[in-house]
């Protein structure tokens, strides 16, 4: 269902993608918020989301786990349609899983179905359930103070934060998620939190066939996206938090961590964030230009914890634009661009535009358009936000990831997507409320 006289798909196989965008933002102010509010292929897809999510709170039918990485972006999705005590205890499980020095786990499952080949953790709080961290990955702490931010901006229910649950109140369990990042993930060097080498955000190391585990073989580096992930857990915190002394205190290791981001992570010259920073060396051959990939989703992340100016956010999204028409992709969800070559991940699934080699995938593609609305891309945001709509109607549903060409793959009915689309949807119809 087109709705503009200009689209992105159309613009793409014609050749004339930047007249297009310049046209869209000067555009922008008038008529704009009369097409979102009447845009019935966002009433449907909001309608499809609330159906997929009103039916449970693993990430897709494909896992059977709850991850918070997935819970954090369809949380809001969920308090539409869902109890909220519901919602609220799968937000404790992960607190009755919490570390000895305060990491979360990445995820769930009912133990009597934990069989996939984590080491599961156990724990005598939760005594139903087997968890699991899949280590590569530094978002687990962040993804869950973000979620709990959004339960209580939306529901208003502020007591949640003191209430006690396994003998800890919510907001001191935060507050230690954050040491556990700066006490054990802080490289001092650059000032920076680490992780295993992965593709921009994803959670698959190259050295393994699975790659989710850190062991010898792993890479450590430095890359946008978790310490951006981190810059909004701390805006979250610091504004969550009574304490004010508290809140003073992070928010000087928040604008440090924001100063050394731009120090060690921007590329000034090429106008983009570098994949990574090693600690030692490379897992990828010395001739691999690995700095030529541009990673979309770690932007989208930086751009919403305040990473960049306005110009900058301009020249982003145009960057991104143009990585879609050079890979012939559907939409600005596509990971990466370039990719990393056949054989630079041992996972079967990493070839190139695979997974999270250079598929498309709205779970991020949709935190872009979010971005974009918050910074006043209105044309921008609606116009590249149609094509994943459309392609959610034409599919019967959400899933997890897309091939250039816009085949769906991965698991069905992933909820994240929902959650995204929903949420670009209701940014959009705020902003057109407000302007209309």
């Amino acid at each position: 269902m087109r709705t503009t006289g200009c689209w992105l798909a159309a613009a793409l196989a014609a050749g004339t993608l930047t007249g297009c965008v310049h046209q869209s933002q000067k555009d922008a102010p008038q008529g704009y918020a009369e097409m979102i509010l009447e845009n019935e292929l966002m009433n449907r897809v909001d309608s499809m989301a609330h159906a997929v999510v009103a039916t449970g709170f693993n990430a897709g039918d494909g896992y059977g786990e709850v991850w918070i990485r997935d819970y954090n972006t369809f949380i809001e999705l969920s308090m539409d349609v869902l109890p909220d005590e519901q919602v609220r205890r799968n937000l404790n499980v992960f607190w009755g899983f919490q570390g000895p020095t305060g990491d979360i786990v990445d995820g769930f499952i009912d133990k009597k179905k934990a069989g996939v080949g984590y080491k599961y953790r156990y724990s005598d709080l939760e005594p139903d359930y087997a968890a699991h961290k899949n280590t590569v990955e530094t978002d687990h702490e962040t993804s869950l103070i973000q979620a709990i931010y959004k339960y209580v901006k939306k529901s208003g229910n502020t007591a949640y934060l003191q209430s006690e649950v396994y003998g800890k109140k919510v907001i001191d369990r935060m507050e230690w998620a954050l040491e556990y990042l700066f006490n054990e993930k802080f490289d001092r060097r650059y000032g920076l939190i680490t992780g295993a080498t992965t593709a921009d955000w994803g959670d698959v190391q190259p050295e393994h066939l699975w790659g989710v585990e850190i062991d010898e073989n792993t890479h450590f580096c430095i890359d946008i996206y978790d310490n951006a992930m981190l810059l909004i857990a701390l805006n979250h915190f610091i504004e969550l938090t009574p304490d004010r002394e508290k809140a003073a205190q992070w928010t000087a290791k928040r604008d440090e961590l924001k100063q050394n981001v731009r120090k060690h992570l921007w590329d000034s010259e090429r106008k983009k964030f570098i994949p990574h920073i090693y600690l030692k060396d490379s897992p990828f051959p010395a001739n691999f230009d690995e700095n030529a990939i541009y990673y979309h989703g770690g932007t989208a992340v930086a751009i919403l914890a305040g990473l960049l100016t306005p110009d900058e956010i301009r020249e982003a999204n145009d960057r991104m634009l143009e990585n879609v028409k050079k890979a012939h992709a559907q939409t600005i969800g596509l990971t990466l661009y370039p990719t990393y070559p056949a054989g630079a991940f041992k996972g079967v699934g990493m070839y190139p535009y695979g997974y999270q080699n250079g598929g498309d995938w709205t779970w991020f593609g949709a935190r872009m358009i979010h971005a974009l609305v918050e910074n006043g891309l209105i044309a921008e945001a609606y116009d590249e936000l149609q094509p994943m709509l459309e392609r959610v109607v034409e599919n019967k549903g959400f899933n997890e990831w897309y091939t250039p060409a816009g085949e769906p793959m991965g698991s069905g009915t992933f909820r994240g997507e929902a959650g995204v689309l929903y949420k670009a949807n209701a940014l959009l119809r705020e902003w057109a409320k407000e302007n209309r």
